[in-house]
């Protein structure tokens, strides 16, 4: 089934999904899957589920026949940090798509988790495979899996309510007047290019915290720590630019220049995660070291003029 709707008042500012779902007369679960599968597209664009559309928008909708399958592959290589009963730690590689989307149904880690968790496919698409978030296809580090409905549930509902504690280690550009601050913004579809996200007045709100650990004047670069209060969608890429300080080697929000320290992608490693564990045992956390390519890109900026690498 393929139609075009245009977005009536009462649906302005509504997720692309739940859009979908009542334009369409279908379950919130199969809008999903229509829209994970790139089966939305609003003048070109094709919409992730959770865009926000508004009154008047002409999407172009192709409902999914069923929901997607997912065939395990044991070829997709990633490490695991932690693990127990209930929950799985992966510490993802660069270059490895978390979950399938529009126009990719293989090669993803959701595919290596299945092969390795098998119990993991009974999850299905409407526990995401266990996986609780995501992080970008060229960030590396950790993200946790839950492998029973029921850690997947609690999970969800701590990072919604802030609880999960995320730590991340970047390299960006140029050189700090403060060794700390918080960056304040919300972030939608950026309404020049709606492939990528930007700060936007109206959309959702994010807030990301950071603190300059090291500087190396000459190269005009800077090594931070930052600690994610919201999760958005490329948020610490785009609150970096934001302030005059883009990530090194990201190719959408990055310097159009070449930059000391690139590693060839984006330089940004999830490093620590703490959370609560499901079982109701405490909160835990778990570390990441730097990956090979980043830490071999610190190396050869040598000893930074201010700080310390920690």
């Amino acid at each position: 089934m393929s139609e075009t709707f245009h977005v009536p008042e009462d649906l302005d500012g509504a997720r692309a999904d739940r859009a979908v779902a009542i334009l369409c007369g279908i379950s919130r679960r199969r809008a999903r899957i229509s829209v994970e599968a790139g089966g939305v597209v609003r003048e070109g664009a094709t919409l992730t589920g959770s865009a926000r559309v508004r009154m008047g928008d002409a999407l172009h909708v192709t409902i999914a026949d069923a929901e997607p399958v997912m065939l395990p592959q044991r070829d997709v290589e990633f490490a695991v940090a932690f693990e127990d009963d209930a929950v799985v730690v992966i510490d993802k590689p660069a270059g490895l798509v978390v979950h399938p989307g529009a126009g990719r149904s293989s090669g993803t880690l959701a595919n290596g988790l299945v092969a390795r968790y098998p119990e993991i496919a009974a999850l299905g698409d409407e526990y995401r495979w266990g996986i609780v978030h995501r992080i970008d296809r060229d960030t590396s580090g950790l993200l946790i899996v839950a492998k029973e409905p029921a850690a997947f549930t609690f999970l969800q509902s701590a990072l919604k309510r802030r609880e999960v504690k995320r730590d991340y280690r970047t390299l960006v550009v140029g050189e700090f007047a403060s060794l700390t601050g918080t960056i304040d913004g919300p972030i939608a579809r950026d309404p020049a290019d709606p492939t990528r996200m930007a700060v936007v007045d109206g959309g959702r709100e994010a807030r990301t915290h950071y603190r300059r650990l090291a500087e190396w004047t000459g190269a005009g670069v800077s090594y931070v720590a930052v600690t994610l209060e919201t999760g958005r969608t490329h948020q610490i890429r785009v609150h970096m630019r934001a302030i005059g300080h883009p990530v090194v080697g990201d190719s959408t929000y990055g310097s159009r220049r070449a930059v000391a320290g690139d590693p060839g992608r984006t330089w940004l490693h999830a490093t620590s995660l703490t959370f609560e564990h499901p079982s109701g045992s405490g909160p835990m956390t778990v570390h990441s070291d730097l990956p090979v390519d980043l830490a071999g890109s610190l190396d050869q900026l040598g000893a930074p003029n201010r700080g310390a690498i920690a």
